[in-house]
């Protein structure tokens, strides 16, 4: 490289090594997981075995958004035609390009009447437990599943199909885009016909 700063290089228009470090330095998580949309349905279809022998069941209320598909899976598998919907946020929308990684105050947005009994409570993760606390509070009765939990949260829930270390962040299929990545050979070709990227 001579005398270049490799610290400074951009590669195909992303940010610089330094860049994504100091970014990674200011949120509380050191290391990605991303689940795929096949992984996500095998893993749906698995808790759906171990929930289907414990029914029946009444209905499903999903904890929404991350609950939702999860419920709508688990739903056509044992073919349950209920479905409600708590909704709580925590986490906001960030301002920047990454996920928003930081979990503020509870804001409920829609509870449902009841303690929950003979339901499922369904999430897609419980990861600090705070969410999950508070909607297992409002709803003692409730069979409380998730397809991932975190140590941390892991308490909470009565049953959950896989465990992350509590400093994984976990992107979803529907939080991330596939895009294809031109191998590293092309892309000298493809920034000379593009300059200015």
């Amino acid at each position: 490289m001579g005398k270049e700063d490799s610290t400074n290089l951009q590669v195909n228009g992303s940010a610089t090594p330094s860049q994504e470090e100091s970014a990674r330095a200011s949120r509380p998580y050191n290391d990605d997981i991303i689940i795929s949309w096949p992984e996500l349905h095998r893993d749906a279809r698995y808790l759906c075995e171990i929930l289907h022998g414990m029914g029946p069941w009444k209905g499903i209320i999903a904890i929404t958004r991350g609950g939702l598909v999860p419920a709508a899976l688990i739903a056509r598998e044992l073919d349950i035609r209920l479905v409600d919907t708590v909704c709580i946020t925590s986490y906001g929308t960030s301002s920047s390009i990454e996920a928003e990684q930081q979990q503020g105050s509870l804001e409920v947005l829609k509870m449902i009447e009841g303690d929950g009994e003979g339901f499922l409570l369904i999430d897609d993760l419980v990861d600090t437990g705070k969410t999950a606390a508070y909607v297992r509070k409002m709803l003692p009765k409730a069979y409380f599943a998730t397809l991932y939990a975190k140590p941390a949260g892991r308490p909470v829930v009565d049953t959950y199909v896989k465990e992350f270390k509590q400093q994984k962040w976990i992107f979803f299929p529907w939080d991330i885009d596939y895009q294809f990545s031109v191998p590293i050979k092309e892309r000298e070709k493809v920034q000379a016909i593009s300059p200015g990227k």
